[in-house]
């Protein structure tokens, strides 16, 4: 296997992590992937080399990059927690690597880098103002990002809204519309149903991802697109989609947001989660025009199929 076709992904046990990396195997590449516990996190067929290492670890950052020309960093901390802790450290790894290997660095990004001053349409270059916490650690990654691509690094950021598909359990698809091993019984919307929003297929993501990624060489060192995905001008469309998906007329209800702030001083996780309300309440559609341009289209599978592979993926519909 040569160099050209070989790359690190932190993150592979995730969800965009890991359709990227399955994107990758697909095309032929060998795909490194790094977890402090490979002997847990490796699955059978997987088609993974699984390198023994700490994503805060510069070093072994390094050392599983060797040879590699793309490192994904897909690693985020888990639950929303710690991220003013962990993101940025775990980031500086990761560039590390790619100043010693000369790696292309493929972050997936979001929209949490934008303040409701951008609705209803972003381009690339909107003005990133976020109002939370964690909306500005993602504005201060991707600083970061534009630095090291100054200084001699190579970046390729590709944000997009909400995840859903068969392997994003660790999603609002997955956490709050609906659970994840458990037959549907009723369909869960965290927003306003009036309002729109914008949602990501994975598959979809990663093959516009490695889409990307092989025309690299055309590619300005510091590179953003962004994917526009699903895109409902009425949010609660994506909960009527999984009812047609799931073939059943189950109920459509509202997420407990009283709920989660009553308890939100006492979990970590659900003061994260109050965070983002407002985009579930005002509408955010990414610009992605720019993306369309250089390839010609966005790869997009049909709502209702992609929903129903969701659900199959996630263990919510009968056999």
């Amino acid at each position: 296997m040569s160099e050209a076709k070989t790359a690190l992904v932190l993150g592979a046990t995730g969800g965009s992590g890991g359709e990227i990396a399955r994107a990758l195997i697909a095309r032929g590449w060998r795909v490194r992937a790094l977890n402090r516990d490979p002997d847990k996190a490796a699955k059978p067929g997987d088609g993974l080399d699984w390198a023994r290492g700490d994503a805060l670890n510069a070093g072994e950052v390094t050392a599983a990059a060797q040879g590699a020309s793309v490192i994904v960093h897909a690693v985020n901390p888990p639950g929303y927690r710690n991220w003013k802790g962990l993101a940025l450290p775990m980031l500086e790894s990761t560039i590390a690597a790619a100043q010693a290997s000369g790696a292309l660095i493929v972050f997936p990004g979001t929209v949490y880098n934008f303040g409701p001053e951008t609705f209803p349409l972003a381009a690339e270059d909107a003005p990133q103002r976020p109002r939370t916490r964690k909306g500005g650690i993602r504005v201060a990654m991707e600083r970061r990002l534009l630095e090291a691509s100054q200084a001699g690094a190579r970046v390729l950021i590709l944000r997009a809204g909400d995840y859903f598909g068969p392997s994003t359990a660790n999603s609002w698809f997955g956490a709050a519309m609906v659970k994840p091993g458990r037959r549907l019984k009723a369909v869960v919307y965290p927003g306003r149903r009036d309002v729109g929003h914008a949602w990501a297929y994975l598959p979809d993501f990663a093959e516009t991802t490695m889409r990307l990624i092989e025309r690299r060489g055309e590619l300005p060192a510091f590179a953003v697109f962004h994917f526009g995905g699903h895109w409902f001008e009425r949010g609660v469309e994506m909960a009527e989609a999984v009812r047609t998906a799931s073939g059943k007329p189950v109920p459509i209800r509202s997420f407990p947001w009283l709920l989660v702030r009553l308890l939100s001083p006492f979990v970590e996780t659900f003061r994260e989660m109050l965070e983002m309300t407002y985009l579930w309440r005002s509408p955010l559609r990414l610009d992605n025009r720019k993306l369309v341009a250089l390839l010609g289209e966005e790869p997009h599978t049909p709502t209702v199929e992609a929903v129903r592979a969701s659900l199959r993926g996630l263990g919510c519909l009968e056999l």
